[in-house]
This record gives C-alpha cells, structure tokens and sequence, in this order.
C-alpha cells in the first residue's frame, strides 16, 4: 500500500511505501547557508517524525547546493546534525535552486519504525 501525506497537484511532502518514507525536498530560510541548512534540516526532522521514522533510520540524502563554495559550511551543519554512526548514503552536488535565495535543498529517504 501506499500512502501520501501532504498531496497536492505537483506533489506529496511525503509518501510511505513498504517500510520507506520518501520526503520531498526540504528548503529553509535563513541568510547564509549554514542558516538555512539547519532551517531545512528542522523541517526534514518534522516530517521523519511526522512518517514514524527519524534521522537513525535515514538510508539515503540528497543536497543540492547553489554554489559548491558552500559545500564545507553546510557540512559544518550536516555533520552536527547527523548521529553519530547513523549516516546514510549520501551525494551532494551544485544545482540551480527554485528561486535565487535558495542555497540549499535537502531530499531525505528513511527507513519507517515497524
């Protein structure tokens, strides 16, 4: 089965399927990109908690970054963020974002409690 939370014509926030919660991309507000990364990372929080899961079940991040040059503040971020031996498989790369104040997006795939 599955199951999609927050739908609207483009997009769910979230969809369940088989033990896995999908999360959309999660942006945030903020300044730099240190701000806005803790910003989206909140968010991505809410909604793990939100799809019964939490960052130690993450299996999978994707981030886009605006400009790599911002790779090592965000990571700053991240690094603090993620628990300790419970990273997930992750890539990052550069991306044009939706609008120009974006620096960051963050997609989150994880595991959901059983």
């Amino acid at each position: 089965m599955i199951e999609r939370l927050h739908t609207a014509t483009r997009m769910s926030k979230i969809v369940k399927h088989n033990g896995t919660a999908y999360l959309c991309g999660q942006v945030g507000e903020g300044a730099d990109v240190a701000e806005q990364t803790r910003d989206c990372l909140s968010r991505v929080d809410a909604l793990l908690k939100e799809a019964g899961s939490s960052r130690e079940q993450m299996l999978q991040a994707v981030i886009w970054l605006a400009d790599m040059k911002d790779f090592a503040a965000m990571n700053e971020v991240w690094d603090a963020w993620v628990p300790e031996g419970h990273a997930p498989a992750r890539a990052c790369g550069e991306a044009k974002l939706a609008r120009p104040d974006l620096l960051v997006e963050v997609i989150v795939t994880a595991a959901i409690d059983g």
